[in-house]
C-alpha cells in the first residue's frame, strides 16, 4: 500500500488567529489540499486554542464527510477528558495520542508507554468502543512498537523531528537508521506505521523507500512554508510525488 499524505492545518489556523478575521480559511485551504489529492487532514486542538479551535473541528469533519468521502480525518492530542469528549463528538477516522504538556510549543517526544500504561489502555479501549483507529506517538526506539501493541494501539507514529532537524550527514544517517529500525519492528509487531515532524520534500523519499510499510505521513509546517512559494495545491502535488503517491 503506498504511503499517503495527511495535511496538518494547524499553522493555517495559527496565522488566522493573529487577527480577529476569518482568513486564511482553514476550511478553504483544507479543501484545496484535498482536491489536490491529500489523503486526509490532521488537526491538534490544544486547550489554549492557539491554532485549531474547538469550533474548527466539526467544520473540517463536515468538509471531509460531505465533499471528500473516503478521505481521512486525524485528530491528535493529549487524552484528557476535554479532548476525548471532542473526539467522541466528531468521530474521526484516527486519533493520534501525544504526550504533550498543555503549554508545549509542539509535539517533541514520544510516550513513556510503560509509565503511562494504565492511562493508555483505558483511553484506547474507550476510543475503540467508538470504532476509532488509534495511533500512539513514539520516539524512534525499537522497543516502542511492542509496548504500543501491548496497550492496544493500532498504529504508531514515529517522531521524526531529530531526523528532519539533523544538520550533518552523519547525524542524519544516525537518526534515519533509528527511524527505520523502529518502523521495521512495527511491521513485525503487526502495527500500522505513520510518521511525522520536520519531514520535507527532500528527506521524505529515502524514508519511504526504506519503509515500504509506511502508511501515512502527517505534515504541516513544511507544507505551509512551501505553499507560500508554490500555492497549496501545487505543494500538495509535490509532497505526494515525494512519497510516491501519484
Amino acid at each position: 500500500m503506498p504511503c499517503k499524505l495527511s495535511v496538518n492545518v494547524n499553522a493555517i489556523a495559527y496565522l488566522r488567529n493573529r487577527r480577529e478575521v476569518p482568513w486564511p480559511s482553514v476550511e478553504g485551504l483544507g479543501r484545496i489540499a484535498l482536491a489536490a489529492g491529500a489523503a486526509g487532514l490532521t488537526v491538534h486542538p490544544r486547550p489554549d486554542e492557539r491554532h485549531i479551535r474547538g469550533a474548527d473541528v466539526p467544520v473540517l469533519r463536515d468538509l471531509i464527510r460531505n465533499e471528500f468521502p473516503g478521505r481521512e480525518y486525524n485528530i491528535e492530542g493529549y487524552p484528557d477528558e476535554r479532548f476525548l469528549r471532542l473526539v467522541e463528538a466528531n468521530r474521526p477516522d484516527q486519533v493520534t495520542l501525544v504526550p504533550d504538556d498543555p503549554g508545549q510549543g509542539t509535539s517533541d517526544h514520544g510516550w513513556d508507554i510503560a509509565g503511562n500504561r494504565d492511562l493508555l489502555v483505558g483511553v484506547i479501549e474507550r476510543l475503540h468502543a467508538g470504532k476509532i483507529r488509534v495511533s500512539v506517538f513514539v520516539d524512534p526506539d525499537a522497543n516502542a512498537p511492542a509496548l504500543a501493541k501491548s496497550v492496544g494501539a493500532d498504529r504508531v507514529e514515529i517522531y521524526t523531528g531529530p531526523y528532519g532537524g539533523a544538520l550533518t550527514d552523519v547525524g542524519r544517517k544516525h537518526e534515519f537508521d533509528k527511524v527505520v529500525a523502529t518502523g521495521k519492528v512495527a511491521a513485525a509487531a503487526g502495527l500500522g506505521l505513520n510518521a511525522g515532524h520536520d519531514l520535507t520534500r527532500a528527506n521524505l523519499p529515502a524514508l519511504v523507500a526504506a519503509l515500504p510499510n509506511l502508511l501515512e505521513v502527517s505534515i504541516g509546517h513544511a507544507i505551509i512554508a512551501d505553499a507560500l512559494t508554490f500555492g497549496m495545491a501545487e505543494t500538495v502535488r509535490q509532497f505526494r510525488a515525494a512519497i510516491g503517491d501519484r
